[in-house]
């Protein structure tokens, strides 16, 4: 970020700061900008444009505890929901990071296992090697937080004030490589924890991390189904991570994306001329001055802190690491009484100005529903695939879910996404899906898998140089 925001002052490039996208300008199909609130003033504003890009990061705070950013509240990715038009792809695809400390969340570098540290349970013991003999601490995310789950469930978690967790030790290092390699882990754990890690082991469980859902973008990172709209980074479903992202990569995709989608939107404005309707820009600026106003007249309703406290709560209870029908049938229910509830929001501080309240009633109503598109999409899908674990469908089902979930809000009445799907073809695919590697291999394979492969080793043995 700091790269991101030197090089833009280099360049000269303006920077409107404390200004929020509140909605998105449409008509026919095709973006033409959004519906700007400053944040200080109140004012409402319309940035009209041939391109418009979200790149806000992902939805990690619709969890009550998640190692993301306080703004990582997904409302880039609801204002395209919101459209009715733009679709998100793979939303119940939520990574959960093993080792994020305990209370807070903040992230314990991979760095820390890759160096050497160890998982420990309350008796001290390594417990890895027994759920993952091969690959103990260096299995992936989404299996060692897994395992880390299954073990506490044992009564083998540390318990404290804040629930069960488990240790990380990274003692065995020695002051001198954590000095040197791992110093910001040293320097969170003596600011938010009061311990020195040299000496002593560091409190983590699993905790939301990343969000491989997002805008369903096409390989230019734009919306194949709202022209002009595009996408980059966590923000976006641009096929990079599947269900589930390796470690690292969300840096490959950060300077990756932002090369290629940042030259198809120079492109895609070169290549195009703006045609939109002063009736269209104020139809979305008239639509959301009525909806502020109605927020600041409200004499009584809800409240929007308590109504995103409860989202949460239903989130990391019900739509967490390890997920199954009941629990899911449950979160989707409750998220559509709160989304009836949300409707009926009302401010103490009645001032349209400088006003947090006000921009927590505006950002809640969306969140509830990214969180129902996420809560909704794994009650769906009836399988375990990458970060999705379901414990009533423990197999990874190619033959029927190698497909992606397209979700959207066509009607605004509704308490329910519209959620469709996308095959896959395997006779395209470079390869075609394999075993992960980790425990019993349960895939119900696709039938066209075989064929895949036979043509593979076709191909190996035409070009026995390649």
């Amino acid at each position: 970020l700091y790269a991101m925001d030197n090089k833009a002052i280099q360049m000269g490039i303006p920077v409107h700061e404390r200004k929020e996208a509140i909605a998105l300008i449409h008509d026919d199909g095709v973006c033409h900008g959004a519906v700007v609130r400053d944040l200080v003033t109140g004012e409402l504003i319309a940035y009209v444009a041939k391109a418009t890009t979200i790149a806000t990061g992902g939805y990690g705070r619709l969890y009550s505890v998640t190692t993301n950013a306080v703004i990582s509240e997904g409302i880039g990715n609801a204002i395209a929901l919101e459209t009715g038009i733009a679709t998100l792809g793979n939303m119940e695809a939520v990574q959960f990071h093993p080792t994020a400390i305990v209370p807070v969340g903040i992230l314990t570098t991979e760095g820390c296992r890759g160096d050497g540290g160890l998982l420990l349970d309350k008796d001290g013991y390594r417990f890895m090697p027994d759920y993952e003999p091969d690959k103990k601490e260096l299995a992936s995310r989404d299996v060692v937080s897994r395992r880390m789950t299954e073990h506490m469930r044992k009564g083998k978690g540390v318990s404290s004030r804040y629930g069960d967790h488990l240790w990380l030790d990274i003692t065995l290092l020695g002051r001198k490589h954590i000095e040197k390699n791992l110093r910001e882990v040293k320097e969170i754990c003596e600011y938010f924890l009061g311990i020195d890690p040299v000496e002593e082991y560091i409190p983590v469980r699993p905790t939301q991390h990343y969000s491989m859902g997002g805008i369903r973008t096409n390989a230019t990172g734009e919306s194949p189904t709202l022209k002009g709209l595009f996408s980059a980074g966590e923000a976006a479903c641009w096929d990079m991570h599947g269900f589930n992202r390796l470690g690292g990569n969300s840096v490959a995709e950060t300077v990756v994306a932002g090369m290629i989608v940042g030259e198809f939107v120079a492109d895609y404005c070169a290549a195009n001329s703006l045609k939109v309707s002063t009736t269209t820009i104020q139809h979305f600026m008239k639509k959301e001055e009525k909806k502020i106003t109605d927020l600041l007249v409200r004499d009584f309703g809800e409240n929007p802190f308590l109504l995103k406290a409860e989202m949460q709560k239903i989130m990391m209870d019900k739509v967490g690491i390890f997920r199954n029908g009941e629990d899911l049938q449950q979160a989707v229910e409750e998220l559509k009484v709160l989304n009836q509830r949300a409707k009926r929001i009302a401010l103490r501080n009645r001032i349209s100005s400088s006003n947090p309240e006000l921009v927590e009633a505006i950002r809640v109503p969306k969140m509830i529903k990214m969180a129902q598109c996420v809560a909704y999409g794994a009650m769906l899908r009836t399988e375990s695939r990458g970060a999705h674990a379901r414990e009533d469908y423990p197999e990874r089902n190619d033959r029927d879910w190698l497909k992606r979930t397209l979700t959207s809000w066509k009607d605004d009445s509704e308490d329910l996404p519209k959620v469709t799907y996308e095959d896959l073809d395997i006779m395209k695919m470079e390869m075609p899906p394999g075993s992960r590697g980790y425990g019993v291999d349960n895939t119900i394979h696709h039938p066209d898998t075989p064929k895949r492969e036979q043509q593979i080793e076709e191909i190996k043995k035409d070009n026995p140089g390649a």
